[in-house]
């Protein structure tokens, strides 16, 4: 007898896991937290997970909460004798500590990819990491998936002449190039440098932009520095509209300020994390309806390649 499925949520991702599982076409899972004075939480499910197919959603932005989080309902789901367990983390929090970039400092992202094994996950369901070789931190499968499904039709739908696709730094420029042959369009790269983290202290653009409709391509918007002045740049070197895709919002610090002031027309992400406070210039597109499918699929063991475009 096939074993039953139940979706699940951290308390951080429920606006996201209430429309996979809407869109699964099941109820979403019952949990509760119990929260001690002192800051410590204890999740528990409010109904029977024996024998089942468990999928926990749960986004780790705010990494440090919402991670652990994840990592305790996963041991509680092995404890109350889960058939399988599957982590689906559509925002995967420390994956930009993917090396060392210099001395004396963690790989986060391997660290995370450990506690997740040691905490009993049998696999993993993401989407657009920071860098694609965080696959192979983990021991057991991670489904990696792309947002290109989403957005590839809304560029579509654009209907822009002159389009460019543009990569925000050399480390996208393949996720560019990718967008760029599918589109069959040219493609840009802008050149940075930072004097540290989140702030940068030179840009340059590496392509022609004048009389182009530009989309800039990226996978998450942090404090929102690299795109804002890309955009601001292009603008000046005679584009005629800069647009920005990103998956993840992270959008910390001053970004809300800086799209608002920037040359950006709009901004177009995912609700793989929630927006902290509305903006007229972004637009958001949700992948509920896609990890309901991959989720269908992983549970009926088939194929998730259709769910593939660039």
């Amino acid at each position: 007898m096939e074993a039953p499925i139940k979706i699940f949520s951290g308390s951080k991702s429920k606006y996201l896991a209430e429309k996979i599982a809407n869109s699964y076409g099941i109820p979403l899972g019952k949990t509760s937290v119990l929260r001690f004075s002192d800051g410590e939480f204890q999740p528990s499910y409010d109904e029977t997970v024996r024998g089942n197919y468990v999928f926990i959603i749960q986004s780790t932005f705010m990494p440090t909460e919402n991670l652990f989080e994840l990592l305790l309902m996963i041991d509680a789901a092995h404890r109350a004798s889960a058939y399988k367990v599957i982590a689906v983390i559509p925002y995967f929090g420390f994956a930009r500590q993917d090396r060392k970039d210099k001395p004396r400092v963690s790989i986060g992202a391997k660290m995370v990819a450990n506690l997740l094994g040691a905490a009993g996950v049998d696999r993993v369901i993401t989407m657009d990491l920071h860098a694609d070789q965080i696959q192979g931190f983990f021991d057991i499968p991670v489904d990696h998936l792309y947002s290109s499904a989403i957005f590839v039709p809304y560029i579509h739908s654009l209907n822009l002449d002159n389009l460019v696709i543009a990569s925000p730094d050399m480390g996208g420029a393949k996720r560019a190039n990718a967008y760029a042959k599918f589109l069959k369009t040219s493609m840009v790269v802008t050149h940075k440098s930072r004097g540290k983290a989140n702030v940068i202290s030179e840009m340059t653009v590496i392509g022609d932009v004048e009389g182009k409709n530009i989309v800039i391509l990226d996978d998450m918007i942090d404090t929102a520095g690299t795109i804002t002045k890309a955009a601001d740049i292009m603008m000046g070197k005679g584009a005629i509209s800069v647009r920005a895709i990103a998956t993840h919002a992270v959008l910390s610090g001053p970004a809300y300020d800086r799209i608002n002031e920037s040359a950006l027309e709009e901004i177009i992400v995912t609700d793989s994390i929630p927006l902290q406070q509305q903006c007229d210039k972004i637009k958001v597109l949700s992948v509920a309806d896609l990890f309901a499918d991959v989720i269908k699929k992983v549970y009926n063991y088939q194929s998730i390649s259709s769910n593939f475009i660039v």
